[in-house]
C-alpha cells in the first residue's frame, strides 16, 4: 500500500483544526508565586532546521526525512510539534523502530509521525490551565493537560516546552505517541441487569449514548 504523498498529507492540514479544551482550574489555597520560566530562545529557523539543530532528534528527523514531510515542517504556517527525543525511540520495543523503518511500512511510520503534529500554534500560553483533546494531522486527537506540572500530552511528559521556530513550535516529550488506540477513551463496563426482571417489561438492549468529548474555545 502506498503511503500518502506531500499533496495528501497538505490537504489533511487544511480540515485539521485543533481548538484545545478549556478546563477552569479548582479553586486552590493561595501559593507563593512561582519563579519566573526562562524566556524561550528566538526563532532562527523553520520547525524541521530547529529540530535538526537542536542534536536530539535524529531519529525522528531520519524518519520525516523517510516519509516525505520535511516539506511540511519547513513550509506550512502555524504548527506544533510534539517531538520526541532519541531516547525516548531507543525506548520502544526491540525491534519496533527497525520494523518502522522497513519501506513496506512508510504509511504506519507517516501515520505515527503526523500523530505528532497539530495544525495550529500551542504553545504554553493555551496549553497551561487547560485540559481536553487536540486533533493532530493523523486524524487521532492527542490528550493534552495542562492542569499542572509537569505538561503532558498522552501519558509523555513534555520535558522542554516552546522550542520556537519561525511557522511554528516544538514541545520535547519522553515517549514516542502512539495513534493507535492511545488516545481513545476506555469504554464503560456494562452494568450488571437485576437479577430478576419482569416479563412484561423487558430490559432494553439500547446502549445509552457516550457523550463526544468537550471541546471548548
Amino acid at each position: 500500500m502506498k503511503f500518502k504523498s506531500f499533496l495528501a498529507v497538505s490537504a489533511a492540514f487544511a480540515i485539521a483544526t485543533p481548538v484545545l479544551a478549556q478546563t477552569p482550574a479548582e479553586p486552590a489555597a493561595p501559593t507563593a508565586p512561582p519563579a519566573a520560566a526562562p524566556a524561550p530562545a528566538p526563532a532562527t529557523g523553520d520547525v524541521f532546521e530547529t529540530a535538526k539543530k537542536a542534536g536530539q532528534f535524529n531519529t525522528f528527523i531520519k524518519a520525516i526525512e523517510a516519509t516525505n514531510l520535511t516539506d511540511v515542517l519547513k513550509k506550512q504556517p502555524a504548527l506544533t510539534v510534539f517531538a520526541p527525543t532519541d531516547a525516548a525511540f531507543q525506548a520502544l520495543p526491540p525491534g519496533e523502530l527497525d520494523k518502522l523503518m522497513l519501506p513496506e511500512n512508510r504509511e504506519k511510520l507517516q501515520k505515527l509521525l503526523t500523530y505528532h503534529i497539530v495544525n495550529a500554534r500551542v504553545d504554553t500560553s493555551k496549553i497551561r490551565g487547560a485540559r481536553g483533546p487536540v486533533p493532530t494531522v493523523a486524524g487521532n486527537a492527542v490528550q493534552v493537560d495542562g492542569s499542572s506540572e509537569p505538561l503532558k500530552v498522552n501519558d509523555a511528559t513534555i520535558t522542554r516546552p516552546d522550542l520556537l521556530a519561525t511557522n511554528g513550535v516544538i514541545h520535547v516529550v519522553d515517549k514516542v505517541l502512539s495513534p493507535y488506540g492511545a488516545a481513545a477513551p476506555t469504554p464503560m463496563a456494562a452494568t450488571p441487569a437485576p437479577a430478576a426482571e419482569s416479563e412484561s417489561a423487558p430490559a432494553s438492549t439500547t446502549a445509552p449514548a457516550t457523550p463526544e468529548p468537550k471541546v471548548g474555545n
